[in-house]
């Protein structure tokens, strides 16, 4: 099944309304290489349906956010941005100087999991691990 259409689905299940604009949002969080804002999101999304207003896809963001079918990244002196193709918890890799966000292919956290359960008894129920550094492309023009 499409990621699309998993996010409609689950919205179809707990009784969301589904409009033009919503598949839309849905369409660019869930087929995007890249980890849009909501500002990215709203400027592709009123290209097609002008009248589109920016809470539209900041409620959109929240409803499927709730459905657990996207994973905010949180900063804390820019914009949020948004994972509609992973939502499950997963590294990232941060280019400092042109802000790109990337999802590496790491083979597995578990090992790191564990490790950090046994060491500290806490039950983890989530993680977030962000790298930070200067791309290919950021390093070629300083």
């Amino acid at each position: 099944m499409l990621r699309t259409e998993r996010i409609l689905q689950k919205l179809r299940e707990t009784g969301h309304r589904i409009t033009p604009q919503r598949i839309a949002i849905l369409r660019i969080l869930a087929e995007s290489r890249g980890h849009p804002s909501v500002e990215d999101i709203y400027e592709k999304v009123k290209v097609n349906f002008p009248t589109t207003s920016l809470a539209t896809v900041y409620k959109t963001i929240s409803v499927i956010k709730e459905l657990g079918e996207v994973l905010e990244l949180e900063f804390s002196k820019e914009q949020n941005r948004y994972d509609g193709k992973n939502p499950s918890p997963h590294p990232h890799l941060i280019c400092v100087k042109c802000r790109e966000i990337i999802d590496p292919k790491l083979s597995s956290l578990e090992p790191l999991t564990q490790e950090l359960t046994a060491n500290t008894g806490y039950r983890i129920l989530s993680h977030r691990l962000d790298f930070y550094g200067l791309c290919p492309k950021c390093q070629q023009n300083p």
